[in-house]
């Protein structure tokens, strides 16, 4: 790629916007000509979100971008990720804070309608988890919880929806196996995948497939250890699905622990072929060839995309995402496209979405860094700082059910700074500040343009404060709540 990370520019909000009509009171750019003498004391978190700090991001755009925002599952600690959406200068749209382990944000169709889904649970032992899949509308409304059925809990690796208004779930139970084929104890301890297929509205369990009823023990490439012999409390796992997505009268499964793809039937369960790993149906190309991979996805009869680990210890090469043509009737796989910088690799997790207009965006997992790359190959956009299960850019436009917030502080020479937010709001492109200094009726006492999540202007201070959220054309969005003003 040819950049250094260290030396990566945090990105900027893009410069720009005219004078909102209709708008009253002062509109100031920056904060008004006093914003530098007052940033010295600006809150290091935002004020209207207490608790929350700012991600940080760093942002470095080198070409043209797809539309869209970036949809991201940042880890927080060891056990724990949040939801957030941000614009391509890195600047959050959404947050939702979790006590527990959130992947897979990204936008999906449910009965004709856009949707925000995501899977949030506790992580567990092993890689995998226990919780449910959420489905949110553009108000950020909870419209369904998606839970695996038949004594399963569903798992963190995928949570997809379907056309027919079902979704698609992993388990990760532990049962038993004979590991002897492998050096393994008898009756050994594993992680038996599955894979359901539950509808949406009534939670009926349309699919249940067993991994260890199609995949042999001996189609393993992940080696037991001391750790992980199969032995009570050492559970194995030789299969390790991390992708499922229904294509017509298949599934298509990714096995990371065999370092293969599974084209599944849905009616018998019976696996089609299989694509890389220890039994390969396929030919495989030297340059098509994985390891270690996540999110294969079908995007027509003759083409697979998905992201390429390709790696067993932290620093053995550069990870990619990959398209590959298949032909079944061949049995032959070869590389299309991959898109690279020759440097960043992802140990585990990760994915590839292909855009339309050319461009595909790849989340590296396990290693801070979502990288887009444009039709032929080069980075346009690079966001390092948030280590996210997958990444994705969507067209998203939503307006919140909750009212915006408004905060203040206070400032010298009897003065304050009034803050708003509107979390999650996509269509604010200004904030009217009111006020009401002779508690009679408020009036407006600046305009600003949005300059962030968090925007703030300075005024006089007045008894009680509002925040309006304008659209592009001066409009009134939203009001927040009345804010008493005691500064």
């Amino acid at each position: 790629m040819g950049l250094s990370r260290r030396g990566f520019l945090v990105g900027t909000v893009l410069a720009g916007g005219a004078a909102w009509a209709g708008a009253a009171g002062t509109l100031q750019r920056g904060g008004g000509p006093d914003a530098d003498a007052e940033a010295a004391v600006e809150p290091s978190g935002y004020l209207t979100l207490p608790g929350t700090q700012p991600p940080k991001l760093t942002v470095r755009r080198t070409g043209q971008v797809a539309p869209g925002l970036l949809f991201l599952g940042p880890f927080r600690g060891t056990d724990y990720a949040d939801a957030l959406i941000v614009d391509d200068d890195g600047e959050p749209v959404w947050f939702r804070g979790s006590k527990d382990l959130v992947t897979d944000l990204r936008v999906q169709t449910y009965k004709g309608e856009p949707v925000l889904t995501y899977w949030e649970g506790a992580r567990l032992v092993g890689g995998h988890g226990a919780g449910n899949g959420v489905l949110l509308d553009r108000t950020y409304r909870q419209i369904a919880e998606v839970r695996a059925g038949n004594g399963m809990e569903g798992d963190l690796h995928e949570f997809q929806l379907t056309g027919q208004g079902t979704a698609l779930l992993t388990a990760y139970p532990e049962v038993t196996a004979d590991l002897r084929p492998i050096g393994g104890p008898r009756d050994g301890h594993v992680y038996g995948c599955r894979v359901q297929e539950v509808d949406v509205a009534t939670g009926k369990v349309l699919l249940d497939w067993n991994a260890l009823d199609h995949i042999a023990i001996t189609e393993t490439k992940m080696p037991m250890t001391k750790d992980t012999d199969g032995t009570k409390g050492r559970t194995f796992d030789p299969i390790h699905v991390n992708s499922v997505q229904a294509y017509g009268d298949t599934l298509l499964i990714s096995a990371r622990d065999t370092c293969a793809l599974y084209s599944v039937d849905r009616r018998t369960g019976a696996v089609r072929w299989r694509l890389g790993g220890r039994r390969s149906d396929f030919t495989v190309g030297s340059r098509a060839a994985f390891a270690w991979q996540h999110d294969a996805r079908r995007l027509d009869d003759t083409t697979i995309s998905l992201f390429d680990n390709h790696i067993t210890n932290v620093g053995d090469g550069a990870s990619r995402g990959l398209v590959l043509k298949i032909d079944e009737k061949a049995r032959k796989a070869t590389l299309l496209r991959e898109y690279t910088d020759g440097t960043t690799y992802g140990q585990y997790m990760g994915n590839v979405q292909l855009l339309a207009g050319g461009n595909a965006v790849v989340g590296y997992g396990s290693t801070a860094a979502v990288i887009e790359y444009g039709p032929d190959g080069s980075p346009v956009l690079e966001v390092t700082g948030a280590g996210s299960y997958r990444a994705y850019r969507s067209p998203w436009s939503a307006r919140p059910a909750a009212a915006p917030a408004v905060a203040v502080a206070a400032v010298a020479g009897g003065r304050m700074r009034v803050h708003a937010s509107w979390n999650g709001a996509t269509d604010v492109a200004a904030w009217r500040f009111l006020t009401d200094a002779d508690a009679a009726r408020f009036s407006a006492a600046a305009t600003v343009r949005r300059t962030g999540f968090e925007t703030a202007a300075t005024m006089p201070v007045a008894p009680r404060v509002v925040a309006e959220a304008l659209a592009a054309n001066g409009g009134v969005l939203a009001r927040s709540a009345v804010r008493a003003v005691a500064v």
